[in-house]
């Protein structure tokens, strides 16, 4: 039996879903193994993401990223310190000296987890860190940090509820299952497809002993 090549460009045959870590080209963009998008051009999909800034968008490895989702970078941003916003300093024949970089508005590095769920048409704005195994809802604009393992929705997100307790969280972020080898995490889809939670959390404990 073939092995999962997280190298594989078009894992689905037929089908407009990418592994993105094989098609991105910019250095920017670090993308996990096997992590996967609703569509072809995932780049596109990043937005506002100039050289100059020196912004990153790091996303872990199995992240589920539906259609039309879009990372807003920290080029999409306006100087605010002024009477006006408007940035001269960019269209031709404006007298506006371009601004130090230590002017410009920069909210660092964007970083989504690993095993997250982003829902078709989110929107992730600049600076935002994303959980493991964190679900955002569709259509959500996220503009502040989500939990590890927490569901969020809405324009703005907001945290509607943690998918499980304090301790079975603690016990998925120690397993780190998308850390393993191929082999393994093969032999581990019966335990994290299971729904039943608390046979889960006797076996992590098992396995972490």
């Amino acid at each position: 039996m073939n092995a999962p090549n997280p190298n594989n460009p078009h894992p689905v045959p037929g089908f407009d879903v990418v592994y993105v870590k094989p098609v991105v080209t910019s250095p920017n963009i670090i993308v996990g193994d096997f992590t996967y998008y609703s569509g072809l051009d995932f780049e596109s999909r990043v937005t506002h993401h100039y050289e100059f800034y020196g912004d990153r968008l790091i996303i872990g490895k199995f992240c589920q990223i539906a259609a039309g989702v879009e990372f807003v970078m920290n080029g999409a941003n306006h100087m605010m310190d002024g009477v006006s916003t408007f940035p001269f300093y960019i269209l031709e024949h404006w007298t506006q000296e371009i601004p130090p970089l230590s002017k410009l508005t920069n909210k660092g590095d964007t970083v989504i987890g690993n095993d997250v769920w982003i829902g078709q048409n989110a929107v992730i704005l600049p600076g935002v860190h994303i959980g493991d195994g964190a679900i955002i809802g569709l259509s959500s604009v996220v503009g502040s940090d989500i939990p590890p393992y927490t569901i969020a929705a809405g324009n703005p997100a907001r945290a509607m509820r943690r998918r499980f307790d304090d301790e079975m969280i603690a016990l998925l972020e120690k397993f780190k299952w998308w850390d393993r080898p191929i082999d393994e995490i093969q032999t581990l889809i019966p335990l994290l497809s299971d729904s039943d939670i608390e046979r889960v959390r006797r076996e992590l404990k098992e396995r972490l002993k």
